[in-house]
């Protein structure tokens, strides 16, 4: 930039002294032939002084050529700086900045409607992790390339890692951008060659309009992401379009955030306690902490109800910090060697987890073998990541870790190979119908003697009956849980019942 006005200014120059010197040479000779009328032997004076002038303003001509040269050359290495800068270099679309200027001024700079799409690659990861980086690159760049050849006039922006913004200008018909979008998809669900190998990819879109659905850009990206989150959750490779209704589920979600976020500073929530039994059904050893939360308008909010919305924020490290220490301040109370609090698989993704784990801990003055984590899977663990680093920095304290829910969700015998594990937690959709169901009962047994070859711990949860608990105990299990045997309930509600 600096160099380019630096030519512009020199050529300005060149300009004047171009025109200086036209007009000296015009003036000089001008002299020189009213000279020769006076004196004709001055000829020879008007032919040299026009001879030297002609010849300088060939050079200075010759420079002015060459300088406008340079300011071309430096103007186009101005474009692709520009075009770099711009441009996302993996992809071609424009970059995050540049995407958001153009969309703002597009929204502001025209009367026409706007349509806006955000469409986010289904399980890139997993592409990732299969055939490598090279095959996760290669699949964003055919998504810009088909994006490209059927929308050659539409604004295209990589917002993030495998996230594109589209802008389309002049659309507002809902049902069409659905259309147009399912298109997109159908395309690239075509198999293309990627290191040689076919491939299907897929993807979620979400649609949002301007000005009926927002009235700046902010508003219209946060709407389609909305819409897009609904694909998401519904299965994928989806075109979704937003609906008001949307925002309800929002809104939904941002009072329990903030209500649960006071809840936590003002220690509104309370841990009930359920006990664990050994197999006889009666000797009580150990007891598994679940969170609870009275709102003081609308009463008891399930935990389905509020441990998603925090996973979603950093609210999930706050509420498991909080039940930790309330676990350890209980924990003399409740009678038990231990006690089992539930970790989300959030909170084992954060880097210093076993950390602040540690330091609380030391704060109460409890030993890690007082405590057991019982991994809830609301996303799946990975082998060789921070989560592993976790669990085995917590074993390291003493801390035993229990697969919770085995056997629904995610949670699988891959696990039992991939993890460092101290007790199964069968999960009571298997215990249901014991021991009528042939099937769960091969299960549980199975289950039983995976565990008993492994030296881990099997816990039976959901014991509801005399008939389940007298099977469970002929199949192999260590210990029970379930309403049979006791109902989760708060410290004082023990301390009422003493008393």
């Amino acid at each position: 930039m600096q160099r380019q006005a630096s030519l512009q200014h020199i050529i300005k120059t060149y300009r004047l002294v171009f025109a200086g010197v036209a007009a000296l040479i015009g003036v000089t000779g001008a002299i020189a032939l009213i000279g020769y009328f006076t004196d004709p032997r001055a000829i020879e004076m008007v032919v040299v002084r026009v001879l030297a002038g002609a010849s300088l303003l060939l050079l200075l001509r010759w420079g002015y050529v060459r300088l406008k040269q340079e300011l071309q050359s430096a103007a186009d290495e101005q474009r692709q700086l520009l075009d770099l800068a711009y441009r996302d270099a993996l992809t071609g679309a424009h970059t995050r900045s540049y995407f958001f200027s153009a969309l703002k001024e597009s929204l502001h700079g025209n009367d026409r409607p706007v349509a806006y799409m955000q469409i986010d690659m289904d399980k890139l990861k997993v592409l990732n992790d299969s055939h490598g980086h090279s095959a996760g690159d290669a699949a964003l760049v055919h998504l810009v390339k088909t994006l490209k050849t059927l929308l050659p006039e539409a604004l295209i922006g990589r917002l993030g890692g495998d996230e594109f913004g589209i802008a389309l200008i002049g659309q507002d018909s809902r049902p069409a951008l659905v259309r147009l979008g399912d298109q997109i998809l159908a395309t690239l669900g075509q198999p293309i060659s990627i290191d040689g190998r076919p491939i299907r990819l897929s993807a979620t879109i979400g649609v949002a309009l301007w000005p009926q659905d927002a009235a700046e850009a902010d508003e219209l990206i946060t709407k389609a992401d909305l819409a897009l989150y609904k694909g998401k959750k519904e299965g994928r490779a989806a075109t979704v379009a937003f609906e008001s209704e949307l925002m309800a589920d929002e809104r939904h979600k941002r009072f329990v955030e903030r209500d649960l976020r006071a809840a936590i500073l003002l220690n509104e929530l309370e841990l009930h306690y359920q006990p664990i039994f050994a197999v006889d059904g009666t000797t009580l050893i150990s007891h598994e902490a679940l969170v609870r939360w009275q709102h003081p308008v609308r009463g008891q909010v399930p935990p389905g109800d509020f441990i998603g919305i925090a996973e979603q924020s950093d609210l999930i490290d706050k509420l498991g910090d909080w039940v930790l220490r309330r676990a350890c301040a209980d924990l003399a109370a409740l009678g038990t060697p231990h006690v089992g609090i539930n970790v989300s698989v959030v909170q084992l993704r954060r880097g210093d987890f076993a950390e602040r784990f540690a330091d609380i801990l030391l704060e109460a003055g409890i030993s890690g073998s007082q405590i057991v984590i019982e991994i809830t899977e609301s996303l799946p663990l990975k082998s060789g990541t921070v989560e592993l680093s976790n669990i085995e920095a917590l074993r390291a304290l003493g801390v035993r870790v229990a697969i919770d829910d085995f056997g629904s969700g995610f949670a699988s015998l891959e696990y039992l190979r991939g993890f460092p594990f101290d007790i199964i937690k069968i999960d009571r959709s298997y215990v249901a119908n014991l021991p009528d169901s042939l099937i769960d009962g091969l299960i549980v047994s199975s289950i039983a003697k995976i565990a008993q070859s492994l030296e881990v711990e099997v816990i039976a949860e959901g014991v509801e009956t005399a008939e389940q608990l007298e099977f469970l105990r002929h199949a192999g299990v260590t210990a029970l849980q379930g309403y049979l045997l006791a109902r989760p309930e708060p410290l004082r509600s023990r301390f009422a019942s003493a008393a």
